[in-house]
């Protein structure tokens, strides 16, 4: 019964993949869910996340690749900052992730407090400017003396 009931709900309410007002005037999304009443539960937030996450990193995948082998703090602060502000917004920080390929960790993470985006999320930009200044000690992903 459950999937006749989808048919006939979908076929009424229609389908919509971005949010938008219901005849009754309800900030609404999908097939009905009416936002403003019900809301999402956590495990439809944790499932929404785990999707972008993965529409970030195949982003990052393709806009700058060189990404994977940094350490995982530097990965993780990519992912961070795509996520918030796009991969347009994140590639344009040409700077910080030039620096990050050098592995110039200190530089980097003073690069990146000299941008809008830490006046604009100061508490952010913080957090990810010390967690790629950390880096540094990762011996494995030091700057060799031959480049």
């Amino acid at each position: 019964m459950q999937k006749k009931v989808i048919a006939m709900l979908r076929k009424h309410e229609g389908m919509r993949n971005y949010p938008y007002k219901c005849s009754e005037g309800f900030l609404t999304l999908g097939i009905g869910r009416n936002l403003e009443t019900n809301g999402i539960t956590e495990d439809e937030a944790i499932y929404l996340l785990e999707n972008d996450i993965e529409r970030v990193i195949n982003q990052l995948n393709k806009n700058w690749c060189i990404w994977r082998v940094l350490p995982e703090k530097a990965r993780m602060v990519c992912v961070d900052m795509a996520f918030q502000m796009g991969i347009a917004g994140f590639m344009a920080f040409k700077n910080t992730r030039q620096l990050m390929e050098d592995r110039m960790w200190v530089e980097a993470s003073e690069e990146l407090l000299r941008s809008k985006y830490a006046i604009q999320t100061p508490n952010r930009a913080l957090y990810n400017s010390r967690q790629l200044a950390l880096c540094k000690n990762d011996k494995k992903n030091q700057r060799t003396a031959s480049k």
